[in-house]
């Protein structure tokens, strides 16, 4: 029975070694991947903030205490709809006042137009007494030269007749100055006229009505509070006018707005719905730099639809915005182009990498070759497939967009069908063995 017992364990152990020298001997065992035709899109990712496409916030023009609030948070509105009311007494009463100020104004026209027209009539009189005295200085002219009647009285008829002329000139003075006076009054009742109406202007300002067909998504005031319209005017409310359209207002880094452009499709997700993704495009890209701590944005609006009411202002969202696309092209996972065989030095001029891992040229090492392969641009890559005597070989390939996971050959030795190897499997057998070994406390040969 012992002897039995010592036979079974040095054959387990024979067998145990024998396996763990087969697995060092054999050959590598990996994994492969597959070279195969599809579509690659490259794209940009960024995240961003949902919003409404038009927000128009509510003020108010005009200082005093909230009367009355009609709506809350959430409520639809038309456009013209009282949203809320100031009191108005004292509106009211400057408009009372700025009644009878027109009205007196009015009335002093009146009597400047009375006034004008006794001058009037006074500059009548002294044209008809200029008449007559001229007539009568004439008449006694005549009679002088014939020795009719004396120098004195010829003399007292020139004086009157100069005495009408000048009668006739305060006269038409008098009227000149009662005629200003009537246009100054006039002027006064214009302006009396505007100080009414901006009174009354003044009073619509104390029914706050909504300004666009929307939604209320923020109230700042409750009734009893004291609104203070000085240099600016206070806001109200804020409303959204159609929760049915949105955008999405996404920063861009300034390395990658140069290929955003108008009408690109893009995609974004939100924590509010995990796993769902909403269709949107591009529908505006902002020249205005954003800075923050010395790192530069720009805003890219992605325009999309919101039919059920789902997506909320504010949202957060991530963006990918489809940059390019190729159709039908030769793509290789970018697994394979990270892999590296044991014991195989990094090529000289890999001081830079696509996103894929694969070495960029030399004249892309200073940015790096991540904006040259997804923008389009060629860069190096190499993957390793196994010849006919099963060991690695190495194929230096040309690649153009990547999306992350497979990156475009445009230049190579790969066809279409080929298996490149993207990492090592372990053999399961080998080390179950050698656990199986160790289990009875025999260790590897030396």
């Amino acid at each position: 029975m012992i002897s039995a017992a010592i036979v079974a364990a040095i054959l387990a152990t024979g067998a145990t070694a024998f396996g763990w020298w087969g697995a060092r001997n054999s050959a590598p065992d990996y994994r492969f991947g597959k070279v195969e035709r599809g579509a690659v899109s490259s794209a940009v990712s960024a995240t961003g903030t949902v919003n409404p496409v038009t927000v128009v916030q509510v003020g108010s023009q005009v200082s005093g205490q909230l009367k009355e609030v009609t709506v809350d948070f959430n409520s639809e509105v038309r456009k013209g709809q009282v949203i809320a009311r100031i009191d108005s007494q004292s509106f009211a009463l400057r408009v009372s006042q700025a009644m009878a100020d027109l009205e007196a104004a009015r009335a002093t026209v009146l009597t400047q137009r009375a006034n004008v027209a006794a001058l009037q009539a006074e500059v009548s009189r002294a044209k008809v007494g200029l008449a007559e005295s001229e007539r009568e200085f004439q008449r006694n002219k005549m009679l002088q030269e014939k020795n009719f009647v004396s120098a004195a009285v010829l003399d007292k008829a020139e004086f009157a007749w100069r005495t009408a002329q000048e009668q006739v000139k305060t006269a038409q003075a008098q009227l000149a100055v009662g005629e200003s006076q009537v246009r100054n009054v006039e002027a006064l009742v214009k302006q009396r006229e505007s100080q009414l109406a901006q009174s009354r202007v003044d009073l619509d300002r104390t029914t706050i009505r909504a300004p666009v067909d929307g939604i209320v998504i923020k109230k700042s005031v409750e009734p009893g509070q004291t609104v203070a319209a000085s240099l600016q005017a206070p806001e109200l409310f804020v409303i959204a006018q159609d929760l049915r359209r949105m955008q999405v207002d996404s920063s861009i880094d300034e390395a990658e707005v140069g290929r955003i452009r108008e009408g690109q499709p893009a995609t974004f997700t939100v924590d509010s719905f995990p796993g769902r993704t909403f269709q949107g495009t591009v529908g505006q890209v902002r020249k205005a730099a954003l800075v923050v701590q010395n790192v530069v944005t720009y805003t890219a609006v992605i325009a999309t639809s919101n039919p059920n009411l789902e997506l909320f202002p504010g949202m957060t969202a991530n963006v990918r915005i489809v940059v390019d696309t190729r159709e039908n092209a030769l793509k290789v996972p970018n697994a394979a182009l990270r892999f590296r065989p044991a014991g195989v030095a990094e090529p000289r001029d890999s001081g830079a990498r696509d996103p894929a891992g694969a070495p960029a040229p030399k004249e892309q090492k200073k940015k790096g070759a991540r904006g040259a392969a997804a923008g389009g641009r060629a860069a190096t890559g190499r993957v390793w497939v196994v010849d006919d005597t099963g060991r690695p070989r190495a194929v230096d390939v040309r690649i153009g967009l990547t999306d992350g996971t497979h990156s475009e050959v445009i230049g190579g030795a790969l066809q279409a069908g080929s298996q490149v190897i993207i990492g090592m499997q372990a053999d399961a057998r080998a080390r179950a063995q050698s656990k199986g070994g160790l289990r009875f406390g025999f260790g590897p040969p030396h």
